[in-house]
């Protein structure tokens, strides 16, 4: 698409301005949401599609897995819902793993944006929900239909109208059900509210349709994307990555194609399908291999169809990273998260000393279910509470090239934490400690990040237990260019007794559950760090005096 300077400069305004539009559709999904993974860590994603389902502009807010996985996921909707079905006032809802974001706990909702009565585009917002019945968010399940409800693409209203029978159903299948459905209609609302910019943006700009503006966006996105390509080192390059898994350790393998027209991540070799839920639908591979891509080597580059469209993924069918249905796929994050550490490694080869080592990458997910004691003593508040309570922890990040790792920090998630006094307000518990874990850095001339010691206990007169989801704790972050490992993680209760870092676990009356979250890799010989940050280091406690001598080489 030609255009002149003054109209390239009018089409700018314009496409700045529909990134506010997106951004102000998820700070309402961020605002009205009931559960702390959207209102308080920010678990979500919106974004605005043309008529072919076609992602044109991204909220910066939310999180890659769910945006790019988003990205496919709307013109699944207009396929299922149908052109001849599709009426101003609709709003579409699913939480089918392959159809949407990759696992049942992660609701999409699809709007139709109509205006002067023809259809110019569609809203779409997903967030991650704190419960969808079955066995509850955790890997126990040995085949999708144990992990919860399942709603197909289907109408959550029409022309304006809620379909009650589907909240009925829904209230009835989850164990928190306000929450699940007052974020079900956060979602819906924040699409309208996207919808409804939209149309002030157009009247202030007397636009009729979006397509110009549209192919001006993905015209001039992927001619940047081509030429940031263009000057890659053609050829392939592989690497690979072994992590703890359910029952058994996990190999992930990926072959990186580069050429001037496009970016291939192949997954050929990796492990097969576990008999747990750690599975990963292709759409969520692809989200986070993307997202790799991207950030490495077209970061200004805003995201949409246009500058997706060179990065493609593949990944034999039932391996571990294409799961199909019906395999059991709820923490599909815990792999699906170290895609980007994989993908990293392959492109170390491509463009040395750009990249971190790797991380402890997947959240620490905390499910914790909490029950009355029977005729124990509580306070009235606390006395019939059974509830699910949902926090989303990390580890430290890899060293880069030239700075630290960062300590107890979400990558590639980018999701917050949610604070210990607000967590304490969901249900009955007690969160004792929070704190950089000391000597859990993986040494090296650039240190890796810190992870995160967490203590908990159940408040008197309840029972706890915790589905675990954890990871990096027989494999930690390796180190690069000479960097050493990070400190893997382990789960325990405060006696000392190890527990298991995967699967449903009841915490013994009166004990606490104590959570050691892995570090980050270091970058390059411990031995060329500066001076001045190593004592800085142990001046604040980030090393232990035995890992200066160790690794270091600090005189006794």
């Amino acid at each position: 698409m030609q255009v002149s300077g003054i109209t390239s400069v009018h089409m700018q305004v314009m496409w700045n301005r529909l990134i506010s539009v997106v951004e102000e559709q998820a700070l309402t999904l961020l605002r009205t949401a009931f559960s702390t993974s959207v209102r308080e860590a920010g678990d979500l994603s919106a974004g605005v599609f043309d008529q072919d389902g076609k992602m044109i502009a991204q909220a910066v807010t939310g999180t890659p897995g769910h945006v790019n996985a988003m990205a496919e996921a709307v013109g699944n909707f207009i396929e299922d819902i149908g052109a001849e079905n599709i009426y101003e006032g609709d709003s579409y809802i699913t939480n089918d793993p392959w159809k949407g974001t990759g696992h049942l706990h992660d609701f999409t909702f699809v709007n139709p944006s109509f205006r002067k009565g023809r259809l110019v585009g569609y809203f779409a917002a997903t967030a991650h929900v704190v419960d969808v019945g079955g066995r509850g968010f955790g890997p126990d399940a040995n085949e999708v239909y144990e992990e919860g409800i399942c709603i197909p693409i289907m109408k959550f209203a029409e022309r304006g109208k809620v379909d009650m029978r589907l909240i009925n159903i829904i209230r009835h299948n989850v164990r928190e059900a306000d929450q699940v459905i007052g974020d079900l209609y956060s979602l819906s609302s924040c699409n309208d509210i996207g919808h409804r910019r939209l149309m002030d943006m157009m009247d202030e700009f007397d636009l009729d349709d979006l397509n110009e503006l549209r192919d001006f966006i993905f015209s001039n996105s992927l001619r940047a994307t081509l030429e940031r390509l263009k000057n890659l080192p053609a050829g392939s390059y592989r690497n690979e990555m072994t992590v703890d898994g359910y029952d058994a350790p996990v190999t992930m393998k990926v072959r990186l194609d580069v050429s001037e027209q496009q970016v291939l991540a192949d997954f050929e070799g990796t492990s097969g399908l576990s008999k747990k839920g750690i599975n990963v639908p292709l759409v969520y591979t692809t989200a986070y291999a993307c997202y790799a891509l991207k950030c490495t080597l077209t970061p200004t580059i805003p995201n949409n169809h246009a500058s997706l469209e060179p990065f493609k993924v593949r990944a034999p069918v039932n391996c571990i990273l294409n799961a199909v249905h019906p395999a059991p796929v709820a923490i599909r994050h815990v792999l699906g998260q170290f895609l980007p550490d994989v993908v990293l490694g392959a492109l170390h080869k491509v463009l040395p000393d750009t990249v971190p080592a790797e991380g402890s990458s997947a959240l620490w997910i905390v499910q914790l279910g909490t029950t009355p004691i029977e005729g124990a003593n509580s306070s009235a508040s606390e006395a019939s509470q059974k509830v699910q309570i949902l926090m989303f922890n990390s580890g430290g990040t890899g060293a880069r090239p030239t700075l630290d790792g960062l300590s107890a920090t979400a990558f590639p998630s980018g999701v917050h934490t949610m604070s210990s006094e607000v967590t304490e307000q969901i249900g009955p518990i007690t969160i004792w400690r929070k704190e950089l874990r000391e000597g859990s850095g993986g040494a090296g001339a650039q240190r890796g990040g810190l992870g995160q010691v967490i203590e908990i206990s159940a408040n008197p007169g309840h029972r706890m237990y915790i589905n675990s989801m954890f990871d990096r704790c027989e494999n930690p972050a390796r180190g690069r260019d000479g960097g050493h490992p990070g400190a893997p993680g382990s789960v325990s209760l405060d006696d000392g007794s190890a527990m298991q870092s995967k699967g449903k676990q009841w915490i013994p009356d009166g004990k606490h559950l104590v959570l050691n979250l892995p570090g980050g890799g270091g970058y390059g010989d411990p031995k060329d760090r500066d001076r001045k940050l190593f004592e800085q280091d142990i001046r604040r406690g980030y090393i232990t005096e035995q890992e200066a001598k160790r690794s270091y080489g600090a005189p006794d």
